[in-house]
């Protein structure tokens, strides 16, 4: 790394370190990207982009370093979380480290519970617990259900089960469970029939909004694993939703996207709330990059 100071370090990860522009996901991640460093610089701050895991980053010579691209991390957990621990005591990130650890074990939802959020219903299976997930389907109740880990993303070990299909997952729900923490969510119709809103919300406040979904007869509303991505003009109770499940974490964060279905008019339970890397669709709404970049600025400050 240069040895000139770098005021924002955009991190990314090995794959996307160099980006193909003919390939529509790399060129979706180039376009928020940049977004995003021209706000920075627009500002005065001098900025540059790296993988999370270059071994030759100088972190006392940087300002501070700002998660976009790292979707490898969970993958990687095992480097990842002594590198946050090593990195966070030489540079300031954002988000915090300490809101990152919360957040990407799963079990934050039930700590947003307790604080008064309506999350999906949710029920933990810590690693090694023997129960069959028939047996949870039951004492809860749910016909319908997805289970998929304590930590991860992109869908990864997500599986949607019904009753009818119950005694086939139990196999791969048992393996699951011997190796990670679970968790089993009663099925959301509203995934499929309406989809799932992304709320994004910078320092406290949301900015704008999209929705996803999935692709038909799939519930997953990622678009790499086929789902749609729609802009949608959010109204007062989805602002105040939205705000309200930040204003619930630990600390307040720089940046969240928080995704959520509507159960009735004007209900709604919370999915995830991502604080970690999460995708902000700022090509959809490119000011709101200029209110991340100005936020930062203040911090900085």
């Amino acid at each position: 790394m240069t040895a000139k100071p770098i005021d924002v370090l955009i991190l990314t990860e090995d794959r996307y370190v160099q980006l193909d522009p003919k390939d529509w996901y790399q060129a979706q991640i180039a376009r928020e990207e940049d977004l995003v460093a021209t706000a920075l610089g627009d500002l005065g701050l001098r900025v540059a982009r790296r993988s999370w895991s270059d071994p030759d980053i100088d972190w006392t010579r940087c300002g501070c370093a700002l998660f976009r691209s790292t979707w490898d991390y969970f993958d990687r957990f095992v480097e990842f979380s002594p590198w946050l621990d090593a990195v966070s005591a030489q540079t300031r990130l954002f988000n915090d480290a300490s809101l990152i650890r919360w957040n990407v074990d799963k079990h934050y939802l039930a700590d947003l519970a307790a604080r008064g959020v309506a999350i999906v219903p949710t029920r933990f299976v810590e690693r090694g617990e023997a129960i069959p997930l028939a047996a949870i389907m039951a004492a809860e109740g749910w016909n319908e259900v997805v289970f998929k880990p304590a930590v991860s993303g992109a869908a990864r070990l997500t599986f949607r089960v019904s009753t009818d299909s119950v005694a086939e997952h139990e196999p791969v729900f048992a393996r699951c469970v011997a190796q990670e923490a679970m968790m089993v969510q009663a099925f959301e119709p509203a995934i499929v029939d309406d989809g799932e809103l992304s709320l994004i919300v910078i320092d406290g406040r949301a900015t704008h909004a999209i929705r996803k979904t999935p692709r038909a007869g799939d519930f997953r509303v990622q678009d790499d694993h086929g789902g749609t991505v729609h802009a949608h003009t959010p109204d007062a109770a989805e602002r105040a939703f939205a705000e309200a499940a930040v204003a619930a974490c630990p600390m307040g964060p720089l940046y969240a996207r928080v995704d959520f279905v509507r159960t009735a008019p004007g209900a709604f339970r919370l999915m995830e709330l991502e604080l970690v890397e999460p995708e902000l669709f700022f090509r959809f709404h490119p000011p709101a990059a200029q209110v991340l970049a100005q936020a930062l600025a203040e911090k900085l400050r």
